[in-house]
């Protein structure tokens, strides 16, 4: 995410060409709503003509003609997987038989064409509906700078806050991923991820387990958090609306950054002593747990699906090995002699076997236990070529 130090004048000239590429794709969408076949090609013989008499040059019309294919190809894909209810429904037609709406300042993508990089002037040059614009200044960290040096491809022009942005996605080859050459158990890193301690790896000490990833601080500074909202939108006065504003992507800057913190711990950890990741697989959580009312909020909140993201482009980055892994009766199963019951786990924390009397931690059970699997699922497989 590069930022752009825009002048007044630049600002309503890239705000201006927002304005009419979106206008422009709700345009295209209202077209492709009525047609068979959605796909860029088709669309391009259909509106291109008209969309540039909206004031669109050439390959600007050609990227948001695309941006409106992808739109509607990522419909039918959430359709498709049910996220807008059972084929039939009132939201699914609804959703099926309504054009996709693009927002006034949605952002908007850039080839190489429409944008060019700069990096020893640090500046941009970007079309606009008034003309091209020449040496805009961006800001970024010099790490990021040296990420472009090579780049090819779209850049997403984004308008928030207040502030323009460029997001540019940069691919980098990922090394091989080298198989732990070392004893079944220790040669994976098990990662047990939960409400009250937000993950826990084999190699945590189970009476010392780290506080930023407890229910402590973390839980307590979004309990903070959800209090100071339902009390602003209690209130609906307009100073309460704009703290609201100032305030409503804080929640998510908190677990993004939280969520980085924990994957690079865990794969540094894994990298460091030459050992794969095995993390269960939380995927339908909500729909399949049964939750006390005041976990809801909180297992509602937190983005187990971006720390397994993380956890899996940082691991392919470092080379390191991941294996996903079915948690069913991770936390019932005795992580030393095997035997599965409901009622070897005593409370939230405590974990006795009834069967060899075992007794420890039982989030630093269920992670061994994933430990286990992910050689089971991983390792076997390698070795055996299935």
């Amino acid at each position: 995410m590069i930022k752009l130090a825009v002048t007044d004048e630049q600002a309503a000239a890239l705000k201006q060409t927002l304005l009419t590429c979106n206008r422009a794709a709700d345009f295209v969408s209202d077209v492709a709503q009525q047609s068979s076949d959605r796909r860029a090609f088709t669309l391009h013989h259909s509106v291109y003509t008209q969309i540039k008499l909206l004031g669109l040059s050439a390959q600007p019309a050609v990227r948001v003609i695309k941006k409106v294919s992808d739109a509607y190809t990522a419909r039918s894909a959430n359709l498709k997987a049910g996220n807008y209810g059972r084929v039939g429904s009132k939201r699914y037609v609804s959703v099926a038989d309504t054009a996709v709406h693009f927002r006034p300042l949605s952002a908007q993508p850039f080839d190489d064409r429409c944008l060019s990089w700069q990096l020893d002037s640090s500046t941009v040059s970007i079309w606009t509906t008034s003309g091209r614009m020449k040496g805009v200044p961006f800001a970024c960290a010099p790490w990021q700078q040296k990420l472009l040096t090579d780049r090819k491809g779209e850049s997403d022009l984004v308008f928030r806050d207040g502030n323009f942005y460029l997001y540019a996605t940069v691919d980098q080859p990922s090394p091989t991923p080298v198989v732990p050459a070392k004893d079944p158990v220790a040669g994976w890193v098990g990662v047990d991820l939960g409400i009250v301690n937000l993950a826990v790896t084999t190699d945590d000490d189970p009476a010392e387990l780290d506080v930023r990833w407890s229910g402590g601080a973390v839980t307590a500074r979004r309990k903070k958090n959800l209090v100071m909202r339902t009390a602003l939108q209690k209130v609906g006065t307009k100073s309460a609306k704009r703290k609201l504003k100032t305030r409503r992507r804080k929640e998510h800057r908190f677990a993004t950054d939280i969520n980085h913190q924990l994957s690079k711990t865990i794969v540094a950890q894994a990298q460091r002593t030459d050992r794969g990741i095995a993390i269960e697989d939380l995927s339908g959580i909500r729909d399949r747990v049964r939750l006390a009312k005041k976990q809801r909020a909180q297992v509602h909140s937190w983005a187990y699906s971006q720390l397994r993201n993380f956890v899996d482009y940082k691991a392919e980055m470092a080379g390191v090995p991941v294996a996903v892994i079915n948690p069913r009766n991770t936390s019932r199963t005795c992580s030393q002699c095997g035997f599965c019951d409901v009622k070897n786990r005593r409370s939230q924390s405590v974990f006795v076997c009834r069967e060899c009397g075992w007794a420890g931690h039982a989030d630093h059970n269920a992670a061994l236990n994933i430990a286990a699997l992910g050689h089971e699922k991983y390792w076997v497989a390698q070795s055996t070529g299935l």
